[in-house]
């Protein structure tokens, strides 16, 4: 929304009047109208209408004004539709592209009004006019029907509104300044909050260097080296430095997110006075099925009426504001806690949040990353190895004959209009079916299908315009999701994608455009920055994470080397055992049965054993007998009740039997999460982890095959990722002591040469008739 830097806070017209002038319901009972603008037809209409003004009419006129205050300068600025000169003077032109019955206003909405005065008035300053007109010119964006007001104002109406804005504006722009002066007078005086372990320091400053140079750093750091306070300190520092004005510290699961935000809460120890919000996703903070119209939700009812004064009381009584806190001031001040939350987000120094609120095309923070929009912005990427494969589901997207049948089934009886246009599509789909005779089909262009698409948009938002109340809404708000992404991800298409369609074992077809390689809408979003740091315990190979989240490998990179003792861990390799899907038996089955038997009653405790499966875990289970240990399964559908017990069941130290969790490798218990010390001494992983095969892993081989890498990013690095995730559930702290047990023959092949871990310095190869008598050494010497 703004920006503040050397004393001068900047700020467009447009988000200074809706700031202000803000006012109403919550409503997506009108989903998409409100972004109509930001469509191709949106900006198609302008130019259109500007064309037809004639010779005398400016189009896009830029405009500003500044304002002097003690401490501080505010400039307003932005461009004007139109300016032209007519029979009552010189006028400026407010357009405005909408879905509603445009013949149907009866005056200028109130922002609109407001965003042309602001125009008017500089405009009339600037060149010393008595008066000048306001013509609003409103076209609906489907029949092209214009709608014109007029309003004349003289130069001194306009010069006293103005003031009066910028007096409701002025103890906003005081907080900035104010808020920004004691965050960084607080910024010099903290210091590293612990000792520094060994490498630390280096790492911190490496992050400190990296944010000064605007550049990008990529760190793969073992647990146990602290990256997290390692990389929001020196960000802390720059920030107080000038070095950066926001740090977005981003994570893919809501366990780090807490991790973070203890963080920040241990500098704060030093007095540091820097504001953080973490953002929760919509359907985890609201309280009424995420209904956000003023008849489902109270919240929704008036919430524009009240958020600023809710916003301002948050701010200024808090700075830590995690989910807790925002639900407490949402509930006083009776406003939709999600869009609260957003809201506070531009008061705050940092911002703890999914990768999504940065990266997604759909979901990202408009105020921050919205077209034009960039800032002094430090992004620190925590976890970063699920970027790649996150990213890729961010940018891509697909459509399905069978939505497109059930639209056609639910809106035929009710608009004949948008019947005909997703019917279109439906031919267009049907001619793709009947090419699409292999397993799937590569194609060299969607666009007709996407053109066709883009009308079922149109059509919809000017649907929802004229059947509030609809039977089957949520239906045809989700069909239009579908729509929206498609055609969104449709203008992202570039060389780095592939189109494909696929007949399901159903008989559906799918069209898909898949992001193959997400590093260049990655860089798009990073661009809007000053710096950005990736870092995780499992970056290997570092060049596969470079190329996919980057493009390119000449980024900065570390490794920070693990502060704990290589004698306190334990690594083996089992020769005699493979995974692999050509060889599986019984015979197989029961000899890993007999691997995690022999390694829980060498010592017992607590183990977790990883799976490549919910169904190899089935096999292997069938081996097991009462008495050989205790076994605590995870299921494919544990409530969250179910998930806090099996992690519970953990803090309870098992010295009589073995306690041993089977889990499936790649899911919720494989990463995140942090068991201590004799919570857990061992993790027995099975297989590679090499994911399943499918269309799009046969079109990443296809496609990387290039650089002579395809079955290696297809299949080997994803693997080996959760494969160092689930053995990273062992030594967590200096007091750990664990075994890491790898039972899959191919980790012996020369595909994994110089992949694994350096801190595994002791691996050694073992046989189910060896690996009790090493284990028996190790737990015998510590």
């Amino acid at each position: 929304m703004f920006s503040i830097k050397d004393g001068v806070i900047k700020i467009s017209v447009r988000n200074l009047v809706e700031f202000i002038y803000q006012s109403g319901d919550i409503d997506n009972r009108n989903a998409g109208a409100a972004d109509a603008d930001a469509m191709q037809a949106g900006s198609r209409i302008h130019k259109k209408i500007q064309k037809k003004m004639g010779s005398g009419y400016r189009a896009e006129v830029p405009l500003k004004a500044e304002l002097d205050y003690i401490n501080y300068r505010v400039i307003v600025e932005g461009r004007a539709d139109g300016i032209f000169e007519q029979e009552d003077g010189m006028a400026v032109d407010e357009i405005k592209g909408m879905y509603a019955d445009v013949s149907k206003f009866k005056e200028p909405l109130l922002v609109h009004r407001a965003q042309a005065m602001c125009y008017a008035c500089f405009y009339a300053t600037q060149n010393q006019l008595d008066e000048m007109v306001l013509q609003f010119t409103y076209v609906n964006l489907d029949t092209e029907e214009i709608k014109r007001f007029w309003e004349k104002y003289t130069k001194k109406e306009l010069e006293e509104w103005f003031d009066k804005t910028m007096t409701e504006f002025k103890k906003w722009s005081d907080f900035l300044y104010e808020a920004g002066q004691e965050r960084n007078r607080s910024i010099k005086q903290v210091e590293f909050p612990f000792e520094y372990r060994k490498g630390q320091k280096e790492l911190a400053v490496s992050v400190y260097k990296t944010i000064n140079r605007k550049k990008v750093l990529f760190i793969q750091a073992p647990t146990g080296v602290g990256k997290t306070v390692s990389t929001v300190f020196p960000a802390v520092k720059a920030v107080g430095e000038g070095l950066g004005d926001k740090i977005f510290y981003l994570t893919a699961k809501t366990i780090t997110r807490t991790v973070a935000e203890n963080t920040f809460d241990e500098l704060r120890k030093q007095d540091l006075k820097f504001r953080t919000i973490t953002i929760t996703a919509k359907e985890k903070i609201c309280g009424y099925g995420v209904k956000c119209n003023p008849v489902d939700c109270p919240f929704a009812k008036g919430h524009f009426d009240r958020i600023n004064d809710a916003v301002y009381d948050i701010i200024c009584n808090e700075y830590r504001i995690t989910r807790d806190v925002v639900l407490q001031y949402a509930a006083k001040h009776q406003v939709c806690p999600f869009e609260f939350s957003l809201d506070i987000s531009y008061w705050c120094d940092g911002i703890i949040c999914d990768y999504n609120y940065v990266f997604d095309p759909n979901a990202y923070l408009r105020r921050f990353f919205g077209e034009g929009n960039k800032g002094e912005y430090i992004f620190l990427i925590d976890e970063a190895h699920n970027l790649v494969e996150r990213g890729r589901e961010m940018y891509s997207a697909a459509i399905s004959k069978e939505d497109v049948m059930e639209f056609k089934r639910i809106i035929k009886p009710y608009d004949r209009k948008l019947y005909l246009a997703a019917e279109r599509v439906n031919k267009a789909l049907l001619e793709i079916k009947r090419q699409a005779v292999d397993e799937f089909l590569v194609l060299d262009t969607a666009g007709t299908l996407t053109l066709g698409l883009m009308t079922v948009y149109d059509e919809i938002l000017r649907f929802n315009e004229e059947y509030h109340e609809f039977e089957f809404r949520d239906k045809v708000q989700e069909f239009f999701f579908k729509v929206r992404d498609f055609v969104n991800i449709s203008e992202l298409a570039d060389e780095n994608y592939v189109i494909y369609a696929q007949i399901t074992w159903d008989g559906d077809l799918i069209v898909k455009q898949f992001c193959v390689n997400p590093s260049g809408n990655l860089n798009l979003c990073l661009s809007k920055g000053n710096a950005a740091v990736f870092f995780s315990a499992t970056l290997l190979p570092i060049t596969y994470y470079k190329n996919l989240l980057r493009g390119t490998e000449d980024d900065y990179a570390i490794y920070a080397h693990s502060p704990f003792l290589p004698e306190y861990r334990k690594v083996l390799i089992g020769s005699d055992v493979t995974t692999q899907y050509s060889k599986r038996s019984a015979r197989q089955y029961g000899r890993v049965y007999e691997y995690i038997k022999k390694t829980v009653n060498v010592r017992h405790g607590n183990y977790m054993v990883f799976f490549p499966s919910y169904g190899y875990m089935e096999e292997v289970r069938k081996f097991y007998e009462e008495g050989d240990f205790l076994m605590f399964p995870q299921t494919a559908d544990m409530s969250e009740e179910e998930k806090e017990d099996f992690l519970s069941a953990f803090e309870t130290i098992h010295q009589e039997e073995s306690f041993v969790g089977f889990c499936v490798m790649g899911g919720i218990f494989s990463e995140g999460i942090d068991l201590k010390e004799e919570s857990l001494i061992g993790a027995i992983v099975v297989g590679t982890g090499l994911p399943q095969t499918g269309v799009e892993r046969k079109i990443l081989i296809d496609w990387f095959s290039r650089e002579g890498k395809g079955f290696e990013y297809a299949y080997v690095y994803p693997g080996l990722n959760k494969v160092l995730q689930s053995a990273g559930r062992v030594i967590r702290t200096e007091k750990d002591r664990g075994i890491i047990l790898l039972l899959d023959s191919r980790f012996l092949d020369g595909g994994y040469d110089g992949l694994m871990p350096a801190e595994w310095t002791n691996m050694e190869i073992v046989n189910i008739n060896t690996v009790e008598e090493q284990l028996f050494h190790f737990w015998k010497e510590l």
